[in-house]
């Protein structure tokens, strides 16, 4: 936790130092299943002869460091730093030490495959862990060029960013090519018995790996396609030809997170190697991840972001290029609808949390940074990124980027380089938007305000926004206005009007004596970041005929609504609910489908009132059963329905999920895979349906590294004292776990229903009296992960909050620690709100 960089340091060093190359030796072959030999080689020039800085190294012994010849005294080494004295003009650093392999996912990672026992390792390195595996000034605008060699068990396959090759003579030695110059962050090392499948497109050399007890599940076939249609696709509109030689994308064990730019060497969590049957939404979902990481290869790898302020330049760009991508170049044309639906909800939910904060982050340190991979740095980013390209033109912004690419190549940039480019390209002055969109936070809400007349016609038409007290920005929006009709077709777009809002108050004397709709959108075809608010007529058409409208974008912005009011506490649980049971049947986008059953279920156990949670619940499940039965064989429905309905906890709901697992209930077109059912075990587990012999069954079944993981869950969600007690152990009070057994075991530690909440409840204070001395022993990655996962988000009552509240006031926790628990809390209270909504609509029956 104490290994930190500040900016200030960051500035300085740079403004010392300019790092010409890296020289960097491995050894893997050694008997320690803990460590490993790194030497490194640095040259580098000093622009201020005689000055002192610092090199970045994590090791727990450092056999010998020299500095231009001469032995450095490493009395004083403190674990992370090196101090570098009396530099000269041109340096050259010999660093030979003993680093540690990682289980948290951090640094080099070490993982034994269940399987057959084989080792696999893998790098990650964003944004501050480079230096857990050689030494290196480990900061983004410090670029070098790299040079690996590896030593490796001979069975194995290397890869990093350069192209490798094995020696004749010594075929576990491996010689990687010299990177361009690149960041430290960007580099990377993939080494174990790898199953490897090969193919070449445009003259670019493609690997995918994965391991090999994995061989059988990989689908090369639709991942190549969506790697070639990505490189088409970049290769066009960036006009730069891509610039690190080989592309490697490898699917590796426990990776925390979904994928990692490394320049030519793009590492993937391996569950994107689907094992078993999965819905379209999720295959979308993992060509997203494939484009975005590609967009880095030039946003991000070959320009990259001086300092960590400008994150959300990398991850917004990434996220609007993927899309835009997908939506150009794949078979999911829809893509955007599923951006308005996932990325932009995401953004919003962060935006109204009391942590939020403006899109250029102030990151003072690399503490600030981790905290801030979040929903404003990806998804409110790439939201106002296709809003400045709706409002500069999509061939000005365009044409900008290619400018931006072809002037800093391999170089560092800010904020401020890019919009030059796009100024230039497009002749507007964008220091107003910035100023705007970037600097300020929290997301507005915009509303109609209209009167009518006797016939119909509106006689006054206004479009309001508000902001609230904490985030008063009131900004200029460019919006669309859908105007929607029963026909019977369905509801239609009688009349769309596109104009720039801003202030408090816009006037629409366009829609003055237009008749009024069965249906009015603001913010149609979803140009602008807002909420939007439907008015009256408009909330009950939506309700009662949602279905009805035919395109999935407006749909996905009338379902967006209704689940913002709900959150807001505007619209009761209940009514929610009864919307997404009503327009599920007519739902056909499968990737709404599964986030409006999650979204229902959260309404249902988080905001509705809890008296008429079993009611409620009960009401989900047997309306998910309904359209079950009804869905096509084999769908992606019916996947996606199953699911809902085996969380069902009523008597009989439950001994048809029992069936259905035991097999005694078979459904057409249904295949019991792997995946399935380990979900429907920990469900029946989390009932008290299944015990720990019935979960040790179903893991012989399938003795994998996956199969340990559900396992573990399932033990985990066993409501009893006994389960509780040794998921907290393990997790809490001893840290043996590596980082996806523990996710694995605090993911269903806590538990919304009642059985579960009794025998959890204790645990409400031992979070607070545990939470502290985690942040003081495990690593920034591992605590935040931690913190996350086991707050009691499901134990909603103001006692939780009393605890938030005096834990934060006695004991001033560090920033970090300090902003998850505030978030904590923030959903807390915000439950407790619509629970009183949803209370009091009960109560008008």
């Amino acid at each position: 936790m104490a290994d930190n960089l500040t900016r200030d340091e960051a500035r300085e060093r740079a403004a010392l130092l300019n790092v010409s190359s890296y020289d960097v030796e491995l050894d893997l072959t050694g008997p320690a299943e803990s460590t490993f030999r790194s030497r490194t080689k640095v040259l580098f020039t000093c622009r201020k002869p005689g000055a002192s800085t610092f090199i970045e190294l994590a090791a727990p012994n450092v056999y010998g460091a020299t500095l231009n010849g001469a032995a450095l005294d490493l009395e004083d080494f403190d674990g992370s730093r090196v101090v570098l004295a009396g530099l000269a003009e041109a340096n050259e650093l010999i660093i030979d030490a003993d680093c540690a392999y990682s289980r948290t996912g951090e640094g080099l990672h070490r993982f034994v495959d269940p399987v057959d026992n084989a080792v696999y390792l893998y790098s990650q390195f964003e944004t501050y862990d480079a230096h857990r595996m050689y030494a290196c000034f480990d900061q983004p605008d410090l670029k070098a060029n790299f040079t690996l060699r590896v030593k490796a068990p001979e069975s194995w396959t290397c890869v990093s960013n350069g192209v490798g090759a094995r020696e004749e003579a010594h075929p576990g030695h491996w010689n990687f090519e010299q990177t361009p110059r690149i960041s430290t962050y960007i580099t990377a090392l993939i080494a174990g018995p790898y199953h490897a499948v090969y193919d070449v497109h445009e003259g670019i050399d493609l690997g995918l790996f994965c391991r090999s007890s994995l061989a059988d599940f990989l689908d090369p076939e639709e991942l190549f396609e969506v790697t070639k249609q990505g490189f088409d696709f970049y290769h066009r509109v960036f006009d730069y030809r891509y610039p690190f030689g080989k592309y490697d994308q490898l699917f590796v064990p426990e990776f925390n997170a979904g994928a990692m730019e490394n320049a030519g060497a793009v590492t993937f969590l391996e569950d994107y190697v689907f094992r078993s049957k999965v819905t379209d939404a999720r295959r979308e979902r993992r060509a997203e991840t494939i484009l975005h990481e590609m967009a880095h290869m030039w946003f991000g790898d070959l320009v990259t972001m001086r300092w960590w302020d400008d994150l959300w330049l990398n991850e917004s760009f990434a996220t609007y290029a993927s899309v835009l991508a997908q939506v150009s170049a794949t078979r999911w044309k829809g893509a955007w609808t599923t951006f308005a639906t996932t990325e932009k909800s995401w953004a919003a939910r962060q935006d109204q949390l009391p942590s939020t904060h403006p899109i250029v982050a102030d990151a003072v340190d690399m503490e600030a940074v981790k905290t801030n991979f979040d929903g404003i740095t990806y998804a409110k980013g790439a939201s106002v990124l296709k809003q400045l390209v709706a409002w500069v033109g999509q061939k000005e912004f365009l044409a900008g980027l290619r400018n931006y690419f072809r002037r800093f190549e391999y170089d560092n940039t800010s904020l401020r380089d890019l919009l030059d480019e796009l100024e230039v390209a497009s002749g507007r002055d964008l220091n107003g938007w910035a100023k705007e969109w970037l600097e300020t936070t929290g997301v507005n809400t915009l509303r109609a305000r209209l009167e009518t007349d006797s016939s119909g016609l509106y006689t006054t038409f206004d479009v309001v926004q508000e902001a609230v007290a904490d985030h008063p920005t009131l900004r200029s929006h460019r919006i669309a206005i859908g105007l929607y009709d029963r026909t019977p077709d369905g509801l239609e777009r009688r009349e769309r009007v596109e104009l720039d809002i801003s202030g408090a108050l816009t006037e629409v004397p366009k829609l003055v004596g237009a008749r009024q709709p069965d249906l009015l959108l603001l913010n149609d075809d979803d140009l602008t970041y807002a909420k939007i608010r439907l008015d009256g007529r408009s909330l009950a058409t939506t309700i009662e005929s949602i279905g009805e409208v035919r395109e999935s974008l407006p749909r996905s912005l009338l379902w967006g609504a209704a689940w913002d009011m709900t959150r807001d506490a505007e619209m009761a649980a209940r009514d929610y609910l009864r919307l997404v049971l009503g327009g599920l049947r007519a739902e056909n986008d499968i990737s709404m489908v599964q986030t409006l059953l999650a979204r229902a279920a959260l309404a249902v156990d988080a905001y509705g009132e809890p008296a008429h949670r079993s009611a409620a619940r009960q009401q989900l499940t047997d309306g998910a059963l309904a359209l079950l039965e009804a869905a096509a064989p084999g769908s992606d429905q019916q996947l996606a329905l199953l699911y809902t309905f085996a969380g069902a906890d009523d008597p009989a709901g439950l001994d048809r999920v029992q069936a259905v697992f035991d097999g005694s209930e078979e459904l057409p077109g249904l295949v019991l895979d792997t995946e399935l059912r380990w979900h429907l075990l920990i469900e029946l587990a989390a009932h008290g349906r299944a015990n720990a012999d019935g979960i040790a069954a179903e893991l012989r079944r399938d003795p994998t590294a996956a199969g340990e993981k559900r396992a573990a869950s399932a033990r985990s969600a066993i409501p009893t004292a006994e389960a509780k007690a040794a998921a907290w152990a393990a997790v809490v009070e001893r840290d043996e776990l590596s980082n996806h057994m523990q996710v694995a075991t605090m993911r269903t530690f806590w538990r919304s229903e009642p059985a579960q909440l009794a025998v959890t409840l204790p645990y409400v204070s031992r979070y607070f009296d545990a939470v502290g001395d985690v942040w003081r022993t495990r690593s920034m990655d591992s605590a935040q992960t931690l913190t996350e996962l086991l707050f009691p988000t499901v134990a909603i009552s103001e006692e939780t909050l009393a605890h938030v509240d005096s834990y934060l006031a006695d004991q001033s926790p560090q920033p970090a620690l300090r902003r998850m628990l505030v978030e904590g809390r923030d959903t807390l209270a915000r439950a407790l709100r619509a629970r009183a909504c949803d209370t009091e609509r009960g109560k008008r029956g």
